[in-house]
């Protein structure tokens, strides 16, 4: 396992329950210590762009996105498509967490390079034992470059 370090994940989710409970448990599982949110992939790419409401601001570059699809003004595969598709952003992880589970939008996703696909878990704690699983995977298993 890798020594811990400082983990920043960024949740764009325009949803405001969605996001408390995905920070909720978050926090239970321990494993992130700084949680941002953006309301919708415009949102998103300004703050990974540094442009806009983002501009200049203390905006560490996330450790790993979790994206909803369903968003207004740009949607997640929208903001997924730029993403995978700009050599500065690339390597940061994007795990889709979402109600969706149309097959199209789970082959559509990993057509753009989403990293994993997740169904929004219906308990609460599903939802925790999702992200203990996740941030276990993601933050003490696997190697991702240095940014």
């Amino acid at each position: 396992m890798r020594t811990r370090r400082p983990i920043t994940i960024l949740i764009a989710d325009d949803d405001p329950e969605d996001r408390m409970l995905a920070e909720e448990a978050l926090r239970e599982s321990r494993l992130v210590n700084d949680i941002r949110f953006v309301d919708d992939g415009e949102d998103l790419l300004e703050y990974l762009q540094g442009r806009g409401n983002y501009a200049g601001g203390d905006n560490p570059r996330p450790d790993m996105i979790l994206l909803d699809l369903n968003m207004p003004r740009m949607d997640g595969r929208e903001a997924l498509k730029v993403i995978k598709g700009d050599p500065e952003l690339r390597r940061i992880p994007v795990v889709v967490l979402t109600t969706s589970k149309a097959e199209e939008d789970i082959y559509r996703t990993y057509d753009l390079g989403v990293n994993s696909f997740i169904i929004k878990p219906v308990t609460f704690d599903s939802l925790v034992d999702t992200m203990k699983v996740l941030g276990a995977y993601w933050f003490q298993i696997v190697e991702t470059p240095s940014t």
